[in-house]
């Protein structure tokens, strides 16, 4: 059986929040409104993955 596309989206959503997250917490910077040049790709990931996330869960 394999999984659904979703599936699969929803995992690397749950990983960039994740990454996001412990990065925000460890990083300074990031904790304002501004983030840090290794921290920018990091946070503009999850922003893609959620949007791309919440743009599927719509179309059900």
């Amino acid at each position: 059986m394999s999984s659904r596309p979703t599936d699969n989206l929803f995992i690397r959503y749950m990983k960039a929040f994740e990454d996001s997250t412990q990065h925000t917490g460890d990083c300074a910077p990031c904790q304002g409104e501004t983030p840090c040049a290794e921290g920018t790709p990091i946070h503009d990931r999850f922003a893609r993955l959620q949007d791309a996330y919440n743009a599927r869960q719509k179309q059900r």
